[in-house]
C-alpha cells in the first residue's frame, strides 16, 4: 500500500505529445497573427493615401511599443529583455524589417488590401531562386510549376493594375514585389533569431528601429494629423504590435514550413476588409491573379523540400 505522504507519480508528457502541442499552439498563434496583421493592413490602407509612408512607419512602430512592453511585463522579462548579446542580428532584422514595412505601406497606398496581400504571398516563391543562387539547391518539378503559375498570376494582376482608379497602381505593384522579396529573407532570419533571442526582444528591437527609420523622414515633410488619422494609426500600431508578438511566438514553436499554409487565411480577411470598409472587390483579372499566386504559394508550401546537388 502506498504511503499517504507519497502520492503516485503522475504520467509525464512524451516527446511526441510535446511536439504536437507546440505545433498546435504555433498554428493557433499564427492564425491569430495573420488576422491581426491583415487588420493592420486595412487600417494602414485607410490613411496611406493621405499620410507619407515615413510618418506612417513612425507612428505605427511607436504605438506598437506599448503592447510589446506590456507583454514583457506579463512575462516578467522587463527590463532585461531590452538587452541582447547579439545586437547585429537585431540591427539586420530591424533594417530589413523597416524596408519591408515601408514597401508594404507603399503598396497599400496604391492597391486594395487584397491585391497587396496576394503580392505578399510571392515571398515563399521568390525565396526559391535565392536558395538556388545562395545555397546551390535544386528545384523540384512542382516548384518549377509553381513559379510559372505565380508569373502568370503576376501578369494578370499587372493587367488589372492599369484599370485601377487613380495613378500609381504600377508603383504599388513594384512595392508589393519588393515587400515579398524582403519578407522571403526576413522569415528565415527571424526563425534563426528565435533559437537564441526572446520573441519580445525581437519585437521590441524591430519596433524601435522602425520608429527611428520613420522619424528620419521628418525633414522630407510630414502632414498634420486629424483625430481620424491618429485613430487609424493607433489601431494599426497596437494591432500590428500584438500580431508581431504572436507571429514571433509561433515561429519559436513551429517550423516555418508548417506555418506557411496558414498564411493564406489572410486573403479571406483582406477580401472581407476591402468589401466591408472600402467597398472594393477585385475584377476578373484580379481574381485570376490572386487565385494563381495563392495556388503557387500553396504548391511551394506543400512540395517536398528542395535538395542540394551532390558534391
Amino acid at each position: 500500500m502506498r504511503s499517504a505522504t507519497h502520492p503516485p507519480p503522475q504520467p509525464t508528457e512524451s516527446t511526441a505529445q510535446t511536439a504536437r502541442r507546440l505545433q498546435r499552439n504555433g498554428i493557433l498563434l499564427r492564425l491569430s497573427a495573420v488576422f491581426l496583421m491583415t487588420g493592420m493592413s486595412a487600417a494602414i490602407h485607410a490613411v496611406a493615401g493621405k499620410v507619407p509612408v515615413g510618418q506612417i512607419m513612425f507612428w505605427r512602430a511607436l504605438f506598437a511599443i506599448l503592447p510589446i512592453v506590456i507583454y514583457m511585463v506579463i512575462r516578467h522579462e522587463f527590463p532585461h529583455a531590452l538587452t541582447t548579446r547579439r545586437p547585429m542580428l537585431h540591427l539586420t532584422r530591424g533594417i530589413f524589417g523597416a524596408i519591408s514595412m515601408a514597401l508594404s505601406f507603399l503598396s497599400l497606398a496604391y492597391l486594395p488590401v487584397a491585391n497587396a496581400q496576394a503580392l505578399a504571398y510571392l515571398a515563399p516563391v521568390l525565396a526559391l531562386p535565392l536558395a538556388v543562387i545562395l545555397l546551390g539547391e535544386t528545384l523540384t518539378r512542382a516548384v518549377l510549376i509553381a513559379i510559372g503559375i505565380s508569373c502568370a498570376g503576376m501578369l494578370a494582376m499587372l493587367w488589372e493594375a492599369f484599370s485601377l482608379p487613380g495613378e500609381g497602381a504600377l508603383i504599388g505593384m513594384a512595392a508589393g514585389l519588393g515587400f515579398a522579396l524582403t519578407m522571403a529573407f526576413m522569415r528565415v532570419h527571424v526563425r534563426r533569431m528565435t533559437f537564441t533571442e526572446r520573441p519580445s526582444t525581437i519585437a521590441f528591437s524591430f519596433a524601435a528601429i522602425s520608429a527611428l527609420g520613420g522619424a528620419m523622414t521628418l525633414p522630407f515633410g510630414w502632414v498634420t494629423l486629424n483625430w481620424s488619422m491618429v485613430a487609424w494609426l493607433a489601431l494599426a500600431g497596437i494591432v500590428g504590435g500584438i500580431g508581431h508578438i504572436l507571429a514571433t511566438e509561433a515561429m519559436a514553436r513551429t517550423p516555418v514550413a508548417v506555418l506557411a499554409p496558414f498564411e493564406f487565411t489572410g486573403l479571406i480577411w483582406a477580401l472581407g476588409f476591402d468589401a466591408l470598409f472600402f467597398g472594393h472587390l477585385p475584377g476578373m483579372m484580379g481574381w485570376i491573379g490572386i487565385c494563381a499566386i495563392t495556388t503557387a504559394a500553396l504548391l511551394v508550401s506543400f512540395a517536398p523540400p528542395a535538395t542540394r546537388p551532390a558534391a
